[in-house]
Order: structure tokens, then C-alpha cells, then sequence
């Protein structure tokens, strides 16, 4: 990958990477984190990345930096008491965006970023499976069930809007 591929793999995925990163960790800042980090390892491994690859590259790597994220915080918590997250994006919708993130928020971390990766991100089963390092069968089952507990929750009458 040359320094102009480079570029124009951060013009085209980089708000896709954040928008998938930022959604499953729900802070900005650390999604930043993560997102530069992925391209970070991106910029050091170009020579050996493939530029018709890079994308999946980056969401691979990025998945995983999320990973270890969630893993290390979960066992040191930085956070002031009563720090909450800065907003994300302005939807035009915002009844309808807090049913839908209470829907996804209910989902494990894994069925979450199936999820986010199938429906959101339009990548198919089998670079999902590459991405998250599950097999196939994995991803179909775990998206299933999550699609299950999300349509579940978003019919029950009182999350109906």
C-alpha cells in the first residue's frame, strides 16, 4: 500500500471505524483512541496490507483494539464518579435512536458487534467471521439470537412508539 492508498483508506473508512467503535463503547474519546490506534497499525503494516483489503484490515484491527479496551477496563475504571460520556451525534429521531440504543445496550458485547457489523456496517457473514475471529456458524447463531432479543424488546407495547 502506498502513502496515497494510505490516505484515501483514512478519507473513506475512518467515520465507519469510529461510527462502529464509538457505538459499541458508547464514550467517544476511548473510540478515538482505538480508531487512531487501528490506523496507527495500519500505517506500519501498509507494506504487507493489501489496499482492495484495507478496510476489513482496519476493522479487524480495530475490533480487536476494542476488545482489549473493554478487557482493560473492566478490570482498572479511570472514570470520575459522575463523568457521563460526551453525546455521540444529533438524530433527528431521538425517541426512536433511545429505544434502539436501549435495544442494542440489552445485547452482550458479541451480539452487539455482529450486529453493528451486519446491519449497520453491510459486511457479509463470512467477514464478520474474519473480523471477529468466530467461525461462520458462530456468526449466524449469534446474530440470530441477537436479532431475536432485539425484535423481542422492540415490539413489547411499551417500548412502541
Amino acid at each position: 500500500m502506498t502513502e496515497r492508498e494510505y490516505n484515501e483508506c483514512v478519507d473513506l473508512h475512518s467515520d465507519n471505524v469510529f461510527r462502529f467503535i464509538v457505538r459499541n463503547l458508547r464514550h467517544t474519546e476511548d473510540a478515538r483512541d482505538v480508531v487512531q490506534t487501528a490506523f496507527e497499525k495500519l500505517w506500519v503494516n501498509r507494506e504487507s496490507v493489501d489496499s482492495s483489503r484495507s478496510k476489513s484490515y482496519l476493522f479487524t484491527v480495530a475490533y480487536h483494539q476494542m476488545i482489549d479496551h473493554i478487557r482493560k477496563n473492566k478490570r482498572v475504571q479511570l472514570k470520575e464518579p459522575g463523568q457521563d460520556s460526551q453525546p455521540v451525534t444529533h438524530q433527528p429521531h431521538p425517541q426512536l435512536q433511545k429505544v434502539l440504543h436501549e435495544a442494542l445496550d440489552r445485547l452482550g458485547d458479541t451480539q452487539r458487534s455482529l450486529v453493528l457489523l451486519k446491519d449497520y456496517e453491510g459486511y457479509s457473514y463470512e467477514e464478520i467471521a474474519q473480523i471477529t475471529s468466530l467461525n461462520l456458524s458462530q456468526v449466524k447463531v449469534y446474530l440470530h439470537r441477537a436479532r431475536i432479543q432485539l425484535k423481542n424488546y422492540l415490539v413489547k407495547p411499551e417500548n412502541v412508539i
